[in-house]
């Protein structure tokens, strides 16, 4: 407990047994022992005699002392830190030479614990000493950890691991809330209310200001990307910068190529929607991106891969073909949509592009803007007639029945192109916001074959759910449950897990709404083997 005193010629409890061991006047020696080591103020040594009349034992008023003189101790090493002195670092380095002997002892920890925090640069033989023993390394400051991750990837990399799988955890649980609503989803917080989060604040606390440090957690981000497919590590890859830039860690930010590329699309993503003025600013990066310095690409494709700047450019593509319908305009000739199907297409190759590591933009399919988008827009042309068509006066009624099959086309690029398929998919999101039944009906069964089963993925069915609360009362009729059950979710929830929870997070909303009848035969078809049903049961809850 007192390993370090004699070093610093201080006696210690041993030096006290030895007198005590040696002495023929024992009180002669403990009184001579505390002249030695007390506190060296004459004066103090008559007042100590009333102490005792008061009842108050020598090592509580020693106590006291010591406790405010650490205290004043570290408010003086952080003052002069703090200062403007030439020599402060070397005051610091002399103090830290004289305590850190002293490292072990509980008392006099906080005391070099505070001076090698404010020391830019720990001496290395220190700095090797705390990190080697578990116990120093555990109390030391981050600002101290923070050098020692620098030149220690493995070490830094332990402690980052389980933020990282935190973070993970809780957007996949995010995805499976039991709360169903179509205002409050998975894309409802803010990117400001997000970058509060426990793991984003931890993690720009750990880089502080330090390049090296960003650049590995960085390099995680990239490896767990391209290991597990997982989009919410392009998620936290945009977070984290915009966390420090918010902290204004120009150190940082000014070194990353993406930075304004992001802060422009964090903007967008605020207002969920891309305007023409930051779409043209967007475009503008993309097109300075310098020959050489390719790799670059491999980040923006991340931050474009983000589930968050994904839903802003599929929602801003579906408002500008809403307005090239009401212009009766063609897709190709918007240079605004162009550019949006230019972003997305780069976000969807993300992973294949850091995987291959060719970084060059993947060309856009041109038969998506002249044949896909065509034909989706046919299908709301086909919408709009027959919602027409119903509003006339019955004399006036064509016998015009509402489709029930899609164009070729439609089907055929929802299965084989990944940027068609995602605009698919949110345009019967579209459709369920509206509570067009009949669209809904039309547009359901063709998501059982998507391209790379997308229609099947956790933020769709999220979203999916949320959407289909608003048509709660359409579920009284079997026909509809049918459709939505049968002919689509119910097709794929005997192999995929995500599936099976998703339609359970439904039902669950939707138990007083489904037809008796059906329910318990859904019931029945849902429920999982005995031996799956524990585990199950555990990650519903």
């Amino acid at each position: 407990m007192f390993a370090g005193l004699p070093e610093l010629g201080i006696s210690n409890g041993e030096d006290l047994k030895e007198t005590l061991t040696n002495c023929t006047e024992p009180l002669k020696a403990i009184d001579q022992f505390q002249m030695d080591n007390g506190i060296l103020l004459p004066t103090l040594q008559s007042a100590l005699p009333f102490l005792d009349l008061h009842g108050t034992p020598r090592l509580e008023f020693h106590q006291s002392v010591f406790d405010e003189l650490r205290e004043k101790l570290m408010e003086r090493v952080a003052m002069i830190a703090e200062g403007k002195e030439d020599d402060r670092y070397g005051k610091l380095e002399e103090l830290l030479d004289k305590s850190f002997p002293l490292v072990k002892m509980p008392s006099i920890q906080p005391v070099v614990m505070q001076v090698l925090k404010h020391l830019p640069k720990v001496p290395e033989k220190k700095l090797k000493m705390v990190m080697t023993d578990k116990e120093l390394y555990k109390v030391c400051a981050v600002e101290v950890k923070r050098q020692i991750w620098q030149d220690n990837q493995a070490l830094f990399g332990d402690e980052v691991s389980p933020l990282l799988k935190q973070y993970i955890v809780e957007k996949e649980a995010a995805l499976f809330t039991s709360d169903l609503s179509i205002l409050h989803n998975f894309f409802s917080p803010s990117p400001k209310t997000r970058r509060q989060g426990q793991v984003v604040l931890k993690l720009t606390q750990m880089i502080g200001k330090s390049v090296k440090l960003y650049d590995m957690v960085l390099q995680f981000l990239r490896t767990l990307f391209l290991r597990t497919r997982n989009v919410h590590y392009c998620t936290l890859r945009a977070e984290l910068l915009m966390s420090l830039h918010e902290l204004d860690i120009s150190e940082i930010c000014s070194v990353d190529p993406c930075h304004k590329f992001t802060w422009c699309l964090d903007a967008c993503i605020r207002e969920k929607f891309v305007d023409g003025k930051r779409a043209r600013e967007l475009q503008g990066f993309l097109d300075g991106v310098k020959k050489g310095h390719e790799q670059v690409l491999g980040d923006l494709s991340m931050i474009l891969c983000d589930p968050f700047a994904c839903n802003t450019l599929v929602l801003s593509i579906m408002r500008n073909l809403q307005e090239l319908l009401s212009q009766e305009s063609l897709p190709r000739d918007s240079s605004d949509l162009m550019l949006l199907l230019r972003m997305l297409s780069l976000g969807q190759g993300a992973w294949d592009m850091i995987d291959s590591q060719v970084f060059k933009e993947p060309r856009l399919d041109l038969d998506v803007v002249t044949r896909f988008l065509p034909a989706m827009m046919s299908v709301v042309v086909d919408d709009h007639t027959f919602s027409f068509e119903q509003k006339l006066p019955s004399e006036e009624k064509s016998s015009l029945l509402y489709p029930t099959t899609l164009p070729d086309a439609f089907n055929r690029y929802l299965q084989e192109n990944r940027v068609a398929c995602e605009m698919g998919l949110y345009y019967v999101l579209h459709i369920a916001k509206l509570r067009n039944k009949n669209a809904l009906l039309r547009l359901l069964p063709a998501l059982v074959e998507t391209y790379n089963d997308m229609a099947f993925s956790d933020i769709f069915l999220h979203l999916l759910t949320g959407h289909l609360t608003l048509l709660s009362d359409e579920f009284r009729l079997e026909e509809f449950c049918s459709v939505v059950f049968d002919g689509f979710l119910l097709t794929s929830f005997s192999s995929k897990e995500n599936v099976h929870r998703h339609t359970l997070r439904i039902l669950l909303h939707l138990q007083p709404k489904v037809v008796p009848k059906y329910m318990e035969s859904l019931i029945r078809t849902l429920e999982p083997p005995k031996q799956q049903s524990k585990t199950l049961e555990s990650k519903c809850t």
